[in-house]
């Protein structure tokens, strides 16, 4: 069995098999959603500084997932969500935490990037075990070990000059969105997904138009060195939209089903898919990298609820 909450806490409990299966599938989607995203930056960071990048990714998705929100749930939903509670966990959980990925793919690659995310599982792990809200079981602990070797198999692939800097930058990113995700799922149970993402977005482009504006003071460039044209426009709308807005509205669903923990293992398969969009573009494939992916699937298996019970009382988001 996977962990279970602790006695008293009802959060993040999976209904049963269809549950489980269910927030399986969004978390696969959510990480084919992502994936697209890697490429699409590698193409815009070539003329746009990484702040930059940042603030427009934020400032589209906002400006069309806003809109949603307000004719899908309704002004009064929308007015009286808890905004300053989702400005903090938008501006470190996915403000910063988003800055720090794409630095670190500034530094690194798309690959290597989604590679070293290989930490989430560790990471989720220990937030929900300080949260109380899981308790280790044996499979779940096995599941975890098995995709950080995986993820370091994956690893290896990469030379040692691509890890450093972005490796850290890919760690702490990793650990600050976990973070965000379990603390949305938990914080606006009286959200939909699509609230739950819009608002803590919303935080993260506050940070980032702060992080511009200390950016441009220091005297540092704040707007691409190029001319925005038609091929930048589609790749951040790929970016921004469905890497982002649509990738995230999946993944808290499915944090609300598994649990940030279980759900996060399926970010260390996200390299597979990487490769899999890069090899369409021209990239070489990597059997080291296929292999630790697989791996990695092997984890999730481990670490399902092989007879998931309903716990009365409890309460699941999506």
């Amino acid at each position: 069995m996977s962990p279970e909450p602790a006695r008293g806490v009802t959060l993040f409990m999976p209904a049963g098999r269809n549950s489980a299966l269910s927030g399986n599938g969004l978390a696969v989607a959510s990480m084919m959603a992502w994936a697209a995203g890697f490429p699409a930056a590698e193409i815009l960071l070539q003329s746009w500084p990484p702040v930059a990048l940042l603030a427009a990714r934020l400032a589209l998705a906002v400006a069309v997932m806003v809109p949603l929100w307000f004719l899908l749930d309704g002004p009064s939903r929308v007015l009286r969500a808890k905004w300053g509670r989702a400005m903090v966990i938008g501006g470190f959980g996915f403000g910063i935490s988003m800055f720090l990925l794409i630095l670190a793919q500034k530094l690194t690659d798309p690959v290597t990037v989604a590679i070293i995310a290989s930490c989430a599982p560790l990471a989720a792990t220990l937030l929900e075990l300080a949260a109380g809200t899981r308790r280790l079981k044996w499979n779940f602990a096995l599941g975890v070990l098995v995709s950080i070797v995986g993820g370091l198999i994956a690893t290896s692939a990469s030379s040692p000059e691509q890890l450093g800097l972005g490796a850290v930058c890919a760690i702490a990113s990793t650990g600050l969105f976990c973070w965000g995700s379990m603390a949305t799922a938990r914080d606006f149970p009286e959200l939909s997904q699509l609230g739950r993402a819009t608002i803590t977005f919303t935080g993260g482009l506050l940070m980032a138009s702060v992080l511009c504006f200390g950016a441009a003071q220091l005297g540092m460039d704040v707007m691409p060195s190029a001319a925005v044209d038609a091929q930048q426009i589609g790749m951040l709308a790929i970016y921004a939209l469905i890497a982002m807005g649509l990738s995230q509205v999946l993944f808290i669903a499915s944090v609300g089903k598994l649990g940030v923990a279980l759900a996060s293992f399926h970010i260390n398969i996200a390299p597979f898919y990487v490769m899999l969009i890069m090899l369409m573009l021209g990239e070489d494939w990597s059997w080291t990298r296929a292999l630790g992916a697989g791996v990695v699937a092997l984890a999730v298996v481990v670490a399902q609820d092989r007879a998931p019970r309903e716990v009365r009382g409890s309460a699941k988001f999506g």
